[in-house]
């Protein structure tokens, strides 16, 4: 019982039963208005053929002599009219004079006519009125008045209409049956497709339930291209995102744990062994500093990393490319000993965070360095094409293998081909590609092992808003700066200007 409830308590069979009495009562209303329709078309019908009659019975009896009018002359003349003008047998005419009722239907009338005398006093009793007709039960009845010799009289008119009115009474109810039928047909099949149509919902609804915060694996079968399936489909890209999102903490949460767990277990260590010794003390105080700040470092950059999602994240002003870009040249220079390079300076104004930029070209620079030797070139550079900017770094190391560059701006990720260990967290590269993105731009990377790499970093010069604003600028922007350029398969592109 409760499972019948809760089926009618749905929002199908609510919608299915509001339709069904709608359409019941739009139904009923409108057979009702088209048979009253039907009932005042064959009254006025009826009458104005009654008129019609009564007043050529009227002419014929005109043209006789009114001085030698009887009884029987008006019986002879109805007669003589009815038999020539009067062809239904529903209808029926009366001459009323002198009190009685003279009637040529002795032969044909109804039972219920023949044994009604009463009624049939009544209309010798008759008069004219103001009204056309008069409509008793199924009778319509029309009285014109009739003056012989001074004497006044009627011609009284009769229809029965029974047959017709008993035909579209039942003509009515057959229709409200067949209606009401064929309804219930139809909202048993709507019951049963909007239960098939719903069902997706119900599957939506119960893979709802069975998520957990430790299995999103679950995923509704897609039918169809309407409405449902693009939800059901929209349903599972949210779980796809949401599995992604869940994994990609956990092997954050991992990372981070493993990162900081390093540092923490070398300072536990040099402290249980910490001895009296005032050199090695010192020495183990200059350890768990180096220690310290590196872990400041790391936690730095991954507060660095949360801000850089967050709107209103970026400090926009107006900066003047060429100088900007002297100034991150000679930044550059002072952190290695390198064959530094200023190879390019672009000429206009650009719109971006200055702080933010720089921390970029210093991460990029910086990098280079890493993977470079003492006399080998790195060249930082600038320049402006129509609406984008872009900033580039190139070196000459030992380059980047195609596998890693798919990886390589993931946190915590480092190339496999280097022979060198990174005192960093790994997070340079991603803080890179987080404040680009924020710029609403994109990174291209291009790299041969044993050729050094270039990274380019591609900025729109157009208000950052501008961009956000419209799905189609950014699009717009991207394959106006990256399809244009020839692709190589040592090269990958990271960011295409949509943020987090």
């Amino acid at each position: 019982m409760r499972e019948w409830g809760g089926a009618f308590a749905g929002v199908r069979s609510r919608l299915l039963i509001g339709y069904f009495l709608l359409t019941l009562c739009i139904t009923l209303s409108s057979v009702w208005a088209t048979f009253k329709i039907f009932c005042a078309l064959e009254e006025q019908q009826a009458s104005k053929r009654l008129q019609g009659q009564i007043g050529a019975l009227q002419q014929r009896i005109a043209q006789n002599n009114p001085t030698q009018m009887t009884a029987n002359v008006l019986v002879n003349t109805l007669e003589q009219f009815i038999a020539s003008q009067v062809k239904n047998p529903n209808e029926y005419l009366f001459l009323v004079w002198n009190g009685q009722l003279y009637s040529a239907h002795h032969d044909r009338l109804p039972l219920w006519l023949k044994s009604n005398s009463d009624l049939i006093r009544q209309w010798a009793q008759s008069t004219p009125s103001n009204v056309p007709f008069v409509r008793e039960g199924y009778i319509i009845r029309v009285v014109e008045p009739l003056q012989i010799n001074g004497q006044t009289g009627a011609i009284v008119g009769l229809y029965d209409a029974t047959m017709r009115y008993q035909m579209g009474e039942t003509t009515l109810a057959l229709v409200v049956k067949v209606t009401i039928a064929m309804m219930i047909g139809f909202m048993a099949i709507a019951w049963l497709a909007a239960g098939r149509i719903l069902a997706p919902l119900r599957q939506l609804t119960d893979t709802a339930r069975t998520i957990t915060e430790t299995d999103l694996s679950r995923r509704i079968t897609v039918e169809g291209t309407d409405e449902i399936a693009e939800l059901t489909l929209t349903f599972n890209q949210m779980l796809d995102r949401l599995q992604v999102a869940f994994t990609s903490q956990q092997d954050f949460i991992k990372d981070v744990s493993h990162e900081l767990r390093t540092p923490i277990t070398i300072i536990q260590g040099h402290l249980e062994l910490l001895g009296d010794d005032p050199e090695e003390r010192q020495a183990t105080v200059t350890l768990v500093r180096d220690e310290l700040k590196r872990m400041n470092r790391f936690v730095n950059d991954l507060l660095l990393l949360m801000r850089a999602e967050r709107p209103n994240f970026l400090r926009l002003s107006v900066v003047e490319l060429d100088t900007f870009t002297q100034e991150l040249f000679a930044k550059a220079k002072g952190l290695a000993p390198r064959n530094w390079q200023l190879e390019a300076v672009g000429v206009g104004e650009v719109l971006c965070d200055r702080q933010r930029i720089t921390q970029v070209i210093m991460n990029l620079a910086q990098n280079a360095a890493q993977y470079t030797s003492i006399g080998e070139a790195i060249a930082i550079g600038s320049a402006i094409n129509n609406d984008t900017v872009c900033f580039w770094v190139r070196d000459t190391g030992e380059g980047i293998a195609l596998e890693d560059q798919e990886r390589i701006f993931d946190r915590f990720a480092r190339g496999s081909n280097s022979e060198r260990r990174s005192e960093g967290s790994g997070l340079g590269l991603s803080i890179v590609q987080a404040l680009v993105k924020a710029h609403y731009g994109y990174i291209e990377l291009f790299s041969r092992l044993g050729e050094g790499a270039t990274f380019t970093v591609f900025l729109p010069r157009e208000r950052m808003d501008a961009i956000a604003q419209s799905q189609e600028n950014q699009l717009r922007f991207y394959e106006s700066t990256v399809n244009s350029r020839r692709r190589s398969p040592h090269s990958c592109i990271f960011g295409k200007g949509i943020p987090r």
